[in-house]
């Protein structure tokens, strides 16, 4: 997965281009987007520490910031991990509260199809920071795959979902795999080589996941295999 960072010398433009990606994608949905958008906008400006990828702050806290109670906060922030654009990079421990982190890529790829609301330069210039990294790693399967028609389940439904994220990825690693079953909140998926499993497991798992729990919530974990 590609690592983005608002950082460097460029660090405020990036950063002001993703939260101007952030707000379109809000004011293009509805109220309950809005909020929770607006709600995550406000923990980033003020509590993320964007150079070491940690946001770190109490229930409590976050509630005061966001003037609801916990409940809400606690609701709030489940939707956020939900949706993959919070991460828990350390669980929180004997008083101590849990090390958050923000997928800016995700963010990003969610928030792609608003991006002409704000121009055409905008897109132009964003779209670097969502490339394919380049990389020598081939895939096996490189002739083009349609996605899976509808009503065909968890994994076909995902499979429409990271097609259009991103064609490349779908057409090089994730179409040639295919659901082997679920099992007590797990999704067994079968890669056509051993390698081809390898590679998705390491580099593109949390994609993979994020698409199928936007599908079926009660998926919590992903397992990669081969024949």
């Amino acid at each position: 997965m590609q690592v983005i960072r608002a950082v460097g010398r460029d660090a405020a433009a990036k950063k002001y281009d993703i939260l101007s990606a952030m707000m379109a994608h809000a004011m293009a949905g509805d109220k309950h987007r809005q909020k929770l958008v607006l709600r995550l906008m406000a923990l980033i400006t003020t509590r993320y520490n964007w150079q070491r990828d940690e946001l770190t702050m109490g229930q409590r806290e976050i509630g005061r910031l966001w003037c609801v109670d916990e409940r809400t906060v606690k609701r709030d922030m489940a939707k956020l991990r939900a949706l993959g654009w919070l991460e828990v990079k350390q669980p929180g421990a004997r008083g101590r509260v849990s090390v958050l982190g923000v997928n800016i890529e995700r963010i990003l790829l969610d928030t792609k199809p608003e991006w002409p609301n704000i121009g055409p330069d905008f897109v132009e210039r964003l779209g670097g920071l969502t490339q394919t990294p380049i990389t020598n790693v081939v895939p096996l399967h490189r002739t083009p795959i349609a996605p899976q028609p509808e009503g065909q389940g968890v994994w076909a439904d995902a499979l429409r979902r990271l097609a259009q994220e991103d064609r490349a990825l779908y057409d090089g690693w994730f179409a040639a795999m295919t659901e082997a079953g679920i099992d007590e909140g797990c999704m067994t998926l079968l890669a056509p080589t051993r390698f081809h499993a390898s590679y998705v497991q390491t580099h593109l798992a949390e994609r993979v996941a994020t698409a199928v729990r936007r599908i079926n919530g009660s998926i919590l974990r992903i397992k990669i295999t081969s024949p």
